[in-house]
């Protein structure tokens, strides 16, 4: 009988043995996203030619992510896609607010963004009628002033 009782004890310590073998705080968290280069970034203007090296792109399923977030002031990059493969199904882009006030996509039609000027960075979806297959390319618009963009 004597050991009738020291059996749930014993069953607790060999379950929290094999417990602490998986503890679900041990997994590390996914690694970022590696960067891709999918499309050709070019600088409008001479001074922009850093510009380029900013925008880092990451895939996330098909929608190839832009990330402007390292953007400030104004500038205009063109977007090219490479003929073997095209354009992507889908295009976001992810801004910072306070870097940029007004983000302007020109492809087969004109969308305008406006970015809030505070908070956390925030993912501006394309809609996928904004550019066809057969675009040439896109151009990007950004500004710090609101209404610089027009």
């Amino acid at each position: 009988m004597r050991w009738l009782n020291a059996a749930p004890p014993l069953v607790l310590c060999a379950a929290l043995t094999g417990c602490a073998l998986h503890w679900p705080w041990r997994h590390r968290a996914a690694p970022p996203p590696a960067p891709v280069q999918e499309l050709s970034i070019q600088p409008s203007r001479a001074q922009d030619g850093d510009t380029a090296a900013h925008i880092l792109q990451f895939w996330d399923r098909n929608t190839l992510l832009l990330d402007l977030t390292a953007l400030h002031g104004e500038g205009t990059v063109t977007l090219s896609a490479p003929a073997s493969r095209g354009w992507p199904v889908r295009l976001e882009f992810r801004v910072q607010p306070g870097g940029i006030a007004r983000l302007e996509v020109q492809g087969s039609t004109r969308v305008v963004f406006e970015v809030p000027p505070q908070g956390n960075a925030l993912v501006l979806k394309l809609a996928p009628d904004a550019y066809v297959q057969g675009t040439a390319a896109i151009s990007l618009r950004w500004s710090a002033a609101a209404d610089s963009a027009r």
